[in-house]
């Protein structure tokens, strides 16, 4: 289990990575990762402020692909980068996190959006041949939260954010119900981690929309929280259950998919309501905060709602659900969907 040494969020606090960095002893040479639009936010001034005291080289990604990973993994071998810092959303930190893992080198996480849980966590999502996975990543060893450059992102971004967290209310449940149906084995401790996150989120879901230092502050803490969950879980288990499969499976289906956030956001609504949870909560709690709640929001087709619940089964299919519990059909979940109000 690896756990960030280091989490600094507030005002300003790009400035404190040098210093961070060096006392970590993370070496002087680095390899900073970034995007196009994220280099002009921040990863042209994080290598400005590094240039005095390390040796800077930097790398702009576009998609969170295999060639991109592999591209990063090569110039940190070439300089010799002693750790890698990714200074972007969730594309860049995914890269930087796999890279940084078969590299074997540390890695510090420098978000300048909250729109998903990958900010403090051991998984990255790549895309490929067949998709996107789910791979195995390097944990920070220190997460730097900017919360001017965070409140200066589209609240779009934010709102994902939390509706990734409050999708954990149905990640939880679905691993509870692993355990009393397949005897898998739980985390007590991560998973009251991930509820946490979920209620820090929910008793905040009037405060967000302001965009006030404090409630930034607390969707970061969520967001790093269920990354904390899933590295003392050794998986993703508290953080990825059934609204999680759904979202992958419109990653397939869709041709112009949501935010990873709003498709599990409204995942979690339907799947709450199958394991006959107060799945008026959830959706009520998205709707303060401004995130998706229905298909029309999510810009999807509602028939594409539905075969998502259905083949959402296919994606790992050894993570056992309330999806497999119940062998969702077609009519199951289009009466889900109905229900809830995802799709009229």
């Amino acid at each position: 289990m690896k756990l960030p040494r280091e989490v600094i969020i507030g005002k300003n606090v790009l400035e404190r990575v040098p210093e961070v960095c060096d006392e970590l002893r993370l070496g002087k040479k680095v390899l900073i990762v970034t995007g196009e639009t994220t280099y002009r936010i921040a990863g042209g001034r994080l290598a400005s402020l590094m240039n005095d005291n390390f040796e800077v080289e930097m790398e702009k990604i576009g998609e969170a692909s295999e060639e991109s990973v592999k591209n990063v993994v090569d110039i940190s071998k070439k300089i010799k980068a002693d750790f890698i810092a990714a200074a972007g959303g969730g594309r860049v930190i995914d890269v930087a996190k796999l890279a940084s893992k078969i590299a074997g080198l540390e890695f510090v996480s420098i978000p300048t959006a909250a729109s998903h849980d990958g900010i403090a966590s051991a998984i990255a999502s790549i895309k490929n041949s067949r998709g996107v996975t789910s791979r195995a990543a390097e944990p920070p060893i220190a997460v730097v939260a900017d919360t001017d450059i965070i409140k200066s992102s589209p609240y779009r971004l934010l709102a994902s954010g939390c509706g990734d967290v409050i999708s954990k209310y149905t990640s939880v449940k679905d691993w509870m119900l692993a355990r009393q149906v397949k005897d898998e084995e739980i985390s007590e401790y991560s998973i009251a981690m991930s509820e946490m996150a979920a209620e820090i989120i929910v008793h905040a879901e009037n405060e967000i929309p302001q965009r006030g230092e404090a409630a930034i502050r607390k969707v970061i803490k969520a967001l790093i929280s269920c990354g904390v969950a899933m590295s003392i879980a050794g998986s993703s288990r508290p953080a990825s259950g059934s609204e999680h499969k759904f979202s992958h499976a419109l990653d397939i289906l869709a041709e112009k998919p949501a935010l990873h956030g709003e498709q599990c956001a409204v995942g979690s609504i339907m799947t709450m309501y199958l394991h006959g949870g107060d799945w008026c909560a959830v959706r009520d709690a998205l709707k303060n905060i401004g995130a998706p709640t229905t298909a029309e929001e999510l810009d999807i087709d509602s028939r594409l709602i539905v075969d998502a619940l259905v083949s959402a089964k296919k994606i790992k299919p050894h993570r056992y659900t309330i999806l497999e519990h119940l062998n969702i059909d077609k009519d199951k979940a289009e009466k889900a969907a109905i229900y809830t109000g995802v799709i009229e």
